[in-house]
């Protein structure tokens, strides 16, 4: 038998609130800063990549500490604003993300348990069935409509994740 119960951590109703709670509180603090571009709008302004990041942090370092060599037609005080917000983000944006991976890590593993346990039951269905026991036969016709016959598995095929 294959190994189970790979993650037996469970939030309590009381966390799920407040993790619920917080990400609305999270969404309501940035509803003023997130835009939804269309493609078209993505294409025109793209990304900025690593290159140009560079490039923007040189020419922010040079204006902090030599600002007589910057240009007077930029409007410096937006543009530090920009250079601070943007900063803020990226390291919200990387928190964020670092909390999703371990999110998709716990769901995997719940995911991986869930399928055991089923196909332990539906082994059980199976064997019940054959026994007449009541009830059974309409489960295990309900459940094995999920188990394509082929010469290589006569399993489930996995959920893509």
């Amino acid at each position: 038998m294959g190994l189970t119960n790979l993650n037996s951590t469970h939030l309590s109703s009381a966390k799920i609130t407040a993790a619920q709670d917080a990400i609305a509180a999270l969404e309501t603090a940035l509803a003023e800063i997130t835009i939804n571009l269309s493609p078209e709008d993505r294409k025109k302004y793209g990304s900025i990549n690593e290159q140009n990041k560079l490039f923007v942090n040189k020419v922010y370092d040079y204006n902090q500490s030599q600002s007589n060599l910057s240009s007077p037609e930029v409007d410096w005080d937006e543009f530090n604003r920009d250079h601070s917000s943007r900063n803020n983000m990226e390291m919200m944006i990387s928190k964020l993300e670092s909390i999703i991976t371990r999110l998709n890590n716990a769901k995997t593993l719940h995911d991986y348990d869930n399928y055991q346990s089923a196909l332990v039951d539906y082994s059980y269905t199976t064997y019940k069935s054959g026994t007449s026991a009541p009830g059974f036969e309409n489960k295990y016709k309900d459940l094995k409509q999920f188990f394509v016959k082929n010469s290589t598995s006569t399993t489930p095929s996995e959920e893509k994740k």
